[in-house]
């Protein structure tokens, strides 16, 4: 058994909502065993302790989980490579994430198979944060909305494409104006556990209200990017959104969605559904510079990374920051922010028994950190995967 003292625990209340408890010490193997006061620890034979972390008083919050991301340090999920792989999960856990999808881009099938296979290779890997499956975005998508992706290899959803992987995707964007009418691709995607999210898409209003409502989809891919925006006459997807009660991914560079439009989202669906992604592309840790992304050159100047045309092309945001954004956008306290990139994105994946909260029985996936989001020290399953001291 092992333990951390001295930290602000970022846990949920009785009603699930977060909050800090001070005075409070975390007993943790692989998983979370439980939550003590001082006043019990002090009881405790510290001889039967594997390890006592001192948390120094800085923020103990459960690991963050990255539901959508390409690439980061030179690699890519589309590079089919086991090693890069590896690397990105190692870099995610230098920065807080503990739990991440790597995702897929518009390639052709054969590309995309390789990539998933290596995905549930990557699975098996112990170190940096854990792989908990795929995300699939593309090539099931409009032409119109393809944003960075390549468009000669959109094609039209069909689940024979993707049965094989069913076990492995855990989360695939749809253009739900594409499917025919009679289509059962998101029905099925659902009796297998996948989540269907509606993104890159030129659906009406109606089009993505109906495929929420009826078709029960509960998933938008990064809410205003490469898709039908709002307006007051056709509220387009943006708006089926904000009347729904569906999770909405957000990228918080504030390059992709404006400080302003942050807050307007969150005073309509609250933290608990908002996911906070990263979309990061290899780029992400490099710095400025030439890039990749689908195959497509990609520029990187001042945070922003671009195609050559000067369409948004990904972005080279890293967890930690975007918490830290966030919070300051918000006006919020960084402890409060967590929630959008804890505990909602692994209730959108539907893998909050495992992950997302400070919670006896789930993993020991933590992170410590300063009111700045500075990382100290990250924990995949009770071990540390990354230690700045």
């Amino acid at each position: 058994m092992k333990a951390i003292i001295n930290g602000e625990l970022i846990i949920p209340n009785s009603d699930g909502k977060l909050q800090l408890a001070e005075n409070k010490v975390i007993l943790f193997d692989e998983k979370i065993d439980k939550i003590i006061s001082n006043e019990e620890f002090q009881s405790i034979n510290k001889d039967s302790l594997e390890k006592v972390v001192d948390a120094g008083g800085k923020y103990v919050s459960p690991g963050f989980v990255n539901i959508h991301i390409h690439g980061c340090v030179g690699r890519d999920t589309m590079d089919c490579d086991l090693h890069a792989l590896k690397e990105m999960a190692d870099f995610q856990g230098t920065t807080g994430v503990t739990a991440f999808l790597p995702t897929t881009m518009t390639y052709d099938l054969p590309r995309i198979y390789r990539a998933m296979e290596v995905v549930k290779e990557g699975q098996k890997y112990n170190g940096g944060a854990r792989i908990l499956g795929a995300n699939m975005e593309g090539p099931f998508i409009s032409a119109k909305y393809k944003g960075a992706q390549a468009e000669e290899s959109i094609c039209q959803a069909e689940y024979r494409f993707i049965e094989k992987y069913k076990d492995i995707i855990k989360l695939i964007t749809i253009a739900p104006e594409t499917l025919p009418k009679k289509s059962d691709f998101i029905k099925k995607c659902q009796q297998a556990g996948i989540v269907v999210s509606i993104g890159h898409t030129a659906a009406s209003y109606a089009c993505a209200y109906e495929a929420i409502k009826k078709d029960r989809l509960t998933h938008i891919t990064h809410l205003f990017n490469a898709m039908t925006g709002f307006h007051h006459r056709e509220p387009g997807v943006v708006g089926a959104a904000m009347d729904t009660d569906v999770y909405c991914e957000i990228i918080v560079d504030n390059i992709h969605c404006a400080p302003a439009a942050q807050r307007i989202v969150y005073r309509l669906k609250g933290l608990e559904r908002i996911a906070l992604i990263t979309d990061s592309m290899r780029a992400c840790g490099l710095g400025d510079g030439e890039s990749e992304l689908g195959g497509q050159r990609v520029f990187v100047k001042n945070q922003r990374a671009t195609l050559a045309d000067g369409t948004i092309a990904g972005s080279i945001l890293t967890m930690d920051r975007a918490i830290y954004n966030y919070a300051a956008n918000l006006n919020i306290p960084v402890w409060q922010a967590v929630e959008s990139a804890t505990m909602t994105p692994a209730r959108a994946l539907g893998l909050d028994h495992i992950v997302g909260s400070l919670s006896p029985g789930k993993y020991a996936d933590m992170v410590i950190f300063d009111e700045r989001v500075n990382i100290a020290m990250t924990f995949r399953g009770g071990k540390v995967v990354f230690s700045r001291q």
